[in-house]
């Protein structure tokens, strides 16, 4: 029966190590409205299961063990096509974090697998010596050194989980195509919630002080000022956020560069000549000084945005994230402050009007 707490975990199986909780392969309403969640970084944080050994249906000594990280997301994905089979899992303790991050942070790491597989008495579990692991596992995996601490080799599994059980009918063989990682549209898209969620945070306090300053003015504070410059401020910060969140994964193979905060910046004029063509037909009540604040800004807002999608890509690496941020920062730091230099002083100095 089904835990009350757990509702996945399905039973037990016995082994010489003890029981082992045994975890359903279906998943239900729960299990997929925890991942809508966590999409939307809703408990994102705690979004984990406990680390030790689970059995998927009934396993015995020579049944494979696949090893995965403790956020739920990823054994969900790991038991879901298991369906029909007898196997093991390890689960890591990654402290709530996916494989391939958890990777780069070392928490999916050698010293972790080596302290789960003796924790759990693996070698009283199972008669062979083989963990598979997932291949986005491996930059933080040194398996020669697994091998000689508890005596488990390690074979490296497909990128993406559903390719697992060709994987193991093929005898644990993997195709060149199943060693390609893929970053395609659709994985592109389902990252956009989190990313949304996390900035707009940030992006709505920026937008409520741009409502607050947009009152003053050489003649004191105005209603009239927050209106007509402070709401169509904040309303094209919250734009070129969005459109950079949501555009910056769309169109990224696409936009012009390599880095992801030259790509980011390139996306960032679509706002700037979105705000001077309706300042030139007089929609936009603006000042020289705001459009020349907007054209230095939106581009460094827009840059700052896309290149955080950086840690959420299979397509870079922890040096050259770090070494890209080391260049870009600074500049993008720089354009925001002189933008925001020069739209205070479109408050005070700008008289004409663009049109």
């Amino acid at each position: 029966m089904a835990r009350d707490d757990v509702p996945w975990i399905d039973g037990a199986v016995t082994t010489a190590a003890g029981e082992v909780p045994r975890v359903r392969t279906r998943l239900d309403f729960a299990d997929r409205l925890g991942t809508w969640k966590a999409r939307w970084a809703v408990g994102r944080h705690d979004y984990r299961v406990a680390p030790g050994l689970y059995a998927v249906g009934d396993p015995t000594g020579d049944a494979p063990v696949f090893v995965s990280a403790n956020y739920k997301m990823s054994v969900d994905r790991l038991r879901s096509v298991l369906v029909g089979r007898a196997a093991w899992i390890l689960v890591l303790d990654t402290k709530g974090i996916n494989v391939w991050c958890a990777a780069g942070k070392g928490t999916f790491g050698t010293d972790e697998v080596v302290r789960r597989v003796q924790a759990v008495g693996l070698d009283r579990v199972v008669r062979h010596r083989t963990l598979v692991l997932p291949q986005l596992g491996a930059p933080g995996v040194a398996a020669h050194e697994i091998r000689a601490r508890t005596g488990f080799r390690v074979v490296y599994g497909p990128v993406r989980a559903e390719d697992l059980p060709a994987f193991i009918d093929a005898g644990m063989k993997a195709t060149p195509e199943m060693r390609r990682v893929r970053f395609d549209l659709r994985d592109r898209i389902v990252l956009v919630p989190v990313e949304l969620v996390l900035g707009l945070k940030t992006m709505a306090i920026v937008a409520a002080a741009l409502v607050l300053i947009g009152g003053m003015g050489p003649d004191g504070y105005s209603t009239v000022g927050v209106r007509t410059v402070g709401l169509p401020g904040a309303g094209i910060v919250l734009v070129t956020f969005l459109a950079a969140a949501i555009l910056g994964p769309v169109l990224l193979p696409w936009l012009p560069g390599r880095a992801f905060a030259v790509k980011g910046a390139f996306l960032g004029l679509l706002p700037v000549t979105g705000v001077t063509a309706l300042a030139w037909i007089g929609a936009y009540p603006a000042s020289w000084f705001h459009l020349a604040a907007w054209a230095i800004a939106l581009p460094a807002i827009s840059s700052f945005v896309v290149m955080n999608f950086t840690g959420a890509t299979t397509f870079t690496s922890l040096s050259g994230v770090l070494q890209e941020m080391r260049l870009a920062v600074p500049v993008q730091v720089a354009a925001v402050g002189i933008g925001t230099v020069l739209w205070i002083c479109g408050l005070f100095l700008g008289k004409g009007r663009v049109g």
